[in-house]
């Protein structure tokens, strides 16, 4: 079991308040632009809820509007790897529990993603003191209830990583017959001007609504934009790519100047989905 570790900090350890915030947030989006309704791989921030929370329930409320999403036996979460802990890529085999429950982890797959190709291994250090997956729970709890997960920890975000981990869903998906859906982990620019932050960003937008992944890892270095989930990113974008998605599509962007007030130095976010 991998218990909850940042409940009280990034997101709150009361059930109620917890599932409270969560449904508020959903509640309040309007209608969005973008079609779900095949989609299935989204993007979603994972900063304390208090910064990026109703930015990440904009991936959540289209996901209820995604047949696939819905229809999908297991959901597939992945994180950067924040603390440079364990393996390269690692693959959590372990049930995880939030202040809303458990949620339980499909560990066939797992271990059929993980025995894919070398790089990448069952490994649970690499998740015992990291949020990016974690924060993502609640509401994959609140929305897609009953999904079984397996999160994947990447500390190598190369293209080549990243091609190797699709490539990897994608085969235990077809061995096991399992309907996948995934979730990509990442916030945006960190700790510059909310105008600088969105400059840069908007450049990255750009390459994942194109779907062009390999000018988007391009431009990620060009631009130094510190987004921290690049590989996650291309996995989601690049498993869209085989299931058939023309176009990514931003359902929200925002930043934590939009709450502190300080747009001097800011931590941008944005949830998106693939089409």
């Amino acid at each position: 079991m991998r218990n909850q570790v940042f409940a009280g900090s990034f997101y709150s350890d009361k059930p109620a308040s917890l599932s409270s915030f969560i449904s508020q947030a959903i509640s309040k989006i309007g209608d969005m632009e973008c079609s779900t309704a095949n989609s299935v791989s989204f993007v979603a921030p994972h900063a304390g809820y208090a910064y990026s929370g109703r930015v990440a329930a904009y991936s959540y409320k289209a996901m209820l509007n995604s047949k696939k999403m819905l229809d999908a036996d297991t959901i597939v979460l992945l994180g950067p790897n924040h603390t440079g802990l364990g393996e390269a890529i690692s693959i959590s085999g372990d049930d995880w529990k939030t202040p809303l429950g458990i949620i339980k982890n499909d560990l066939e797959l797992a271990e059929s993603i993980a025995g894919y190709k070398k790089g990448m291994a069952l490994d649970e250090v690499a998740h015992a003191d990291e949020h990016s997956i974690e924060v993502q729970l609640p509401f994959l709890q609140s929305t897609l209830k009953g999904k079984r997960i397996v999160p994947i920890c990447m500390g190598d975000q190369s293209m080549q990583s990243s091609t190797l981990v699709s490539g990897a869903i994608s085969n235990a998906g077809r061995i096991l017959e399992r309907k996948i859906g995934v979730i990509a982990s990442s916030d945006f620019d960190h700790y510059e001007s909310a105008e600088e932050a969105r400059r840069k960003d908007m450049k990255l937008i750009e390459a994942i609504t194109h779907m062009d992944y390999r000018r988007l890892n391009i431009l990620s270095e060009e631009l130094d934009d510190s987004a921290c989930g690049i590989g996650p990113i291309t996995v989601a974008m690049l498993f869209a790519l085989e299931h058939n998605a023309k176009k990514g599509c931003m359902l929200k962007y925002s930043n934590s100047g939009e709450v502190t007030g300080d747009n001097s130095s800011v931590v941008a976010y944005s949830s998106m989905v693939f089409e």
